[in-house]
Order: C-alpha cells, then sequence, then structure tokens
C-alpha cells in the first residue's frame, strides 16, 4: 500500500479507538449509569487494551511488508467482527454481572473488559505495524516518518473523540455509532486484503467480514437502541407506570435512573415520595399564596412545575434543564404543557443563577439534577451554596435531593455541613417505610433561616406514607468531621464520599 494509503489507515483506526471509548460509555449508561467509576473503567479497558496492542504488534511487523501487508488485512477483520459483537456481548452479559448486591466497581469492570478490551487489543495491533511498513518504504527519514505517522494518530484520536460526541451519538445514535466503526475498519481490512493479492489472506477477511454482516442482519434486535432518544447527556427512556392509584402514568428515565412520574389526567399527583414531600414542605411555607417563586434544578419529567402551574397560577417558576431533549420529551410523552407561569433556560444551573442579581428572586430552589452516584460536584459545593442563599427571600427554602447510603451517609453529612455555613436550620428528612429497607435512602435536604415546625409529616395523597426528620447523630454512625468535609470547588470528592452506595438492586 502507498504512502496515502498507510497514512489514511493510521489516521481512521486512531479515529475508530476514540469513537468506540465515547460510544462505550453511552452504551453502558442504560444499565450503569454515568460517573467517574464508569468512565474510569472504559478508559483503562481501552488503555489496557491499546497496550497490549501496541506491544503484540510491534512483534507482528518483525517481517518483510508483504507479510505485515496480509496480518493487516485480517488484523482489520478481526476487529471489525469484535466491534459488531459488542452490542450482543453486552445484551447476555449484563443481566448476569448486574445483579443485585453486586459491587459496582467489580461488576462495571468486568462488563467493560468483556465488551472493549479485545476490540482494543485487535485495533491498536495495526498502528507499530504500519509505522513499519511507512519507514521502510523510506528508510533514509525514519525520524520524520516516524514523527509523522504519530502525529497523524494523535489527529485521528481528536476526530474520533470530537466526531463521537458532537456528530455521531445525537445524529445516529449509539448502535450506528458502533456500525460506523465497524464499516470503517471493515473497509480497511478489504483495502489492506486486495493490496496484499493473496488468496488465502482475501477469504480470511471475506469469510470475516461475511460474518460480521451476518451478524448485523440477523442481530438487529442487539442493535435496536434502549433508548427512545439518545440526546448528547442522556439515554431518554418513558416506560409505564403501573400502580393501583394511577389510571394512565408514565416514568421517565435518564440513563438508568427514574426522574418523574406524570399522571395524564392528575398534574398534582406526586407518586415519588421524595416529590410529594418536596410538595408538602413548601405547601406548609406557602401555601397561602398564589405567586409562588421557584427555581428548578433539573427538569426531568417536570413533575412538581406542572402541578405547582395550577397550585400557583400567579407564581413565576424558572427550570434549568441542561438538556433541550429532556424538556421535548417531558411534552412529547410526559404530558406536560408548557404554562405561562413557567420559565425553561436550557443551561447548567450555576451559569443561570450566577447571571441573576444578588438579591431575594426565589422563594423556593429545588436541586433534583443528581443521578444516583454520578453528581454535578459543581452544585453541591460552598461556592454554589452562595449563589443560592444570596438568591432566596427570607423565609425561602432550598430543598435538595440526595441518594446515600442508609446508614453513615458521608455524601448527605458532607451537604449538610456545606450548606450549614449559609444556613441557620439544615434538616434531613427520608420516607419512613424507605427507611427500614435497602442500603440506598433518597433522603430530602431542606436549608432555610428556620426550621420545619414538625418532626413528623403525612401524606394528603398516600394514607400509608409518612416522612420523618432524621436525627444527625444517629445517621452518622462512626463518621466524624475528617469523614464529611465542607464541599469547595478546590475540593469536592463525592464520589469517594458516595462509595458505599455502589451497588446494584439496593
Amino acid at each position: 500500500m502507498n504512502k496515502l494509503g498507510l497514512a489514511a489507515a493510521i489516521f481512521l483506526s486512531s479515529a475508530s479507538v476514540m469513537v468506540l471509548e465515547i460510544a462505550a460509555a453511552r452504551l453502558l449508561a442504560p444499565y450503569v449509569g454515568m460517573s467517574i467509576y464508569t468512565w474510569t473503567c472504559i478508559i483503562a479497558t481501552i488503555l489496557a487494551g491499546m497496550s497490549i496492542g501496541h506491544w503484540f504488534g510491534g512483534h507482528l511487523s518483525e517481517t518483510d511488508p508483504t507479510k505485515i501487508n496480509r496480518r493487516l488485512a485480517i488484523l482489520f477483520g478481526a476487529a471489525t467482527c469484535s466491534v459488531i459483537l459488542v452490542p450482543f456481548v453486552l445484551r447476555i452479559a449484563a443481566p448476569q454481572l448486574l445483579v443485585d448486591g453486586a459491587p459496582f466497581l467489580v461488576s462495571i469492570s468486568v462488563l467493560t473488559a468483556l465488551l472493549f478490551f479485545l476490540p482494543s487489543v485487535l485495533i491498536a495491533c495495526v498502528t507499530p505495524m504500519i509505522t513499519k511498513m511507512a519507514i521502510d518504504a523510506k528508510p533514509e527519514a525514519r525520524g520524520r516518518t516516524l514523527g509523522r505517522m504519530y502525529a497523524l494518530g494523535a489527529l485521528g484520536s481528536i476526530l474520533g473523540t470530537v466526531a463521537a460526541g458532537f456528530v455521531f451519538i445525537s445524529w445516529i445514535g449509539t448502535a450506528g455509532t458502533i456500525l460506523s466503526v465497524a464499516a470503517a475498519l471493515a473497509i480497511m481490512g478489504a483495502a489492506f486484503a486486495v493490496t496484499a493479492r493473496h488468496k488465502l489472506t482475501i477469504s480470511i477477511v471475506l469469510a470475516l467480514l461475511v460474518i460480521a454482516a451476518v451478524a448485523t442482519i440477523l442481530g438487529r434486535t442487539a442493535f435496536a437502541s434502549v433508548c427512545l432518544e439518545e440526546s448528547r447527556y442522556y439515554c431518554i427512556r418513558v416506560v409505564d407506570f403501573v400502580d393501583p392509584e394511577a389510571t394512565e402514568a408514565r416514568l421517565m428515565v435518564l440513563d438508568h435512573m427514574g426522574h418523574g412520574i406524570n399522571e395524564r389526567r392528575d398534574p398534582t399527583a406526586l407518586h415519588s415520595s421524595y416529590v410529594e414531600l418536596t410538595h408538602e414542605i413548601v405547601q406548609q411555607r406557602f401555601g397561602h399564596t398564589r405567586d409562588l417563586r421557584s427555581f428548578f434544578i433539573g427538569g426531568g419529567a417536570y413533575t412538581l412545575p406542572r402541578t405547582w402551574a395550577g397550585r400557583f397560577p400567579d407564581g413565576r417558576h424558572t427550570v434549568s434543564e441542561i438538556d433541550p431533549a429532556v424538556t421535548r420529551t417531558a411534552i412529547h410523552h410526559m404530558w406536560f404543557k408548557r404554562h405561562p407561569s413557567i420559565k425553561i433556560i436550557h443551561q447548567d444551573a450555576r451559569r443561570i443563577l450566577q447571571k441573576q442579581p444578588r438579591e431575594p428572586l426565589f422563594d423556593v430552589i429545588v436541586g433534583d439534577a443528581f443521578h444516583d452516584i454520578s453528581v454535578p460536584a459543581h452544585l453541591v459545593t460552598a461556592e454554589f451554596a452562595g449563589e443560592v442563599a444570596a438568591r432566596l427571600s427570607k423565609h425561602g427554602v432550598y430543598i435538595l435531593t440526595i441518594i446515600d447510603s442508609h446508614r453513615e451517609p458521608a455524601f448527605l453529612l458532607a451537604q449538610v455541613r456545606t450548606l450549614s455555613e449559609f444556613f441557620p436550620a439544615v434538616e434531613v428528612w427520608s420516607d419512613v417505610a424507605q427507611a427500614s429497607s435497602g442500603k440506598r435512602l433518597t433522603y430530602l435536604l431542606v436549608a432555610s433561616r428556620a426550621p420545619v415546625p414538625v418532626a413528623r409529616l403525612a401524606s394528603s395523597q398516600f394514607p400509608n406514607r409518612v416522612w420523618a426528620r432524621q436525627i444527625l447523630t444517629d445517621i452518622a454512625g462512626r463518621l466524624g468531621p475528617a469523614d464529611v468535609p465542607i464541599l469547595t470547588d478546590d475540593f469536592a470528592p463525592v464520589d469517594r464520599l458516595l462509595r458505599d452506595v455502589s451497588a446494584f438492586g439496593d
């Protein structure tokens, strides 16, 4: 193959690895969500595969150019098959590994290795082999050739990252992205096979490509997306919510976690316990008013904005939802209707708040932008708490939803300590029934100038639902101040604080 062909091969193979890495995160999101742990496992797996691939490819390059050409053709063909098999392996392995009580880190590490280690090894093998061919073609310019090939590989990696993140995922979805990588590898395999002019090599590559094509056609369900919509931020799904009390209701799922339940005919029905508790606390403080001013950090299914638009008809409700696709889904599938009192801004909540004047603008700020163990660190720091406090009215309240361990919730207590720097009263509430089950619990933090006047609240919609204020010393257990730091923009180790939440089915 000529110099241009070799340059294109190393460029596209490097791009393919990075596209696969970005696609890996989205492919896993519906099963394990997105967190620093997920990204760590993906990056470590890809790099481990590339390391072994480069080492093995170096050994395979110790021969004449003709044999290298043949080996490259077969490797590209094998890499095509390995990429095509990724969705099949995911559908088979995920239910076996992600079981109740399974250690999160172990499960995600094994699953990631099963999916992406082999493709990374096979694709990385070609880099030293192509580089060796380029150097042999012009031995008098070894240094320049080596530098050029490294540069092309780096440029390919950049293009792959940008293309996957900004174009492929949001335009053709994860399945389309995986198929695009396989197609690129298949084209390169065919090109090297034709160049090799070796019957056995051509036969092997052709067989591998036929296997990949047949698997794609026959296994269309494996490539079918589980998402209703794949945006730049989430895999968005909507599923029916079955409940004897609900005539017709749906649950919005972002990645792997539910984010709001809406009933079609009753906008006031609040099936999620923590959502109803938020409503009850606001009712206690502002039930007499018609013009509640609220700010929502995260829209999700727009359950509370939908409720409060009717309950506080003269109010002003601002919703910060970073993903426009979430808003579209809420409108088209969750029966959310735009209302004159609701203003939707598709930007990061902290950026929006910082643009507002530092004066009492809101009676309620609701924080519900966390996704299980995936927590936007910039929304839990003291600096952000200061922004929130500066924009609340005299009787205003900041209500924050947090998922943490049932016992010794380190992140929750760190957030309490952080908020206490700005709010005289910081309370922790939870559902009494839920508090006795599982290792994880959905807490509600209520920060204001004065505490809720009662220690228990009963639901006005569901007879058996009761919430209680938690005694911090009881839930802290053995945790001390050193275990629950004040979170700052400089130091917010939320993933470490949430490490005990990393298990399935709890």
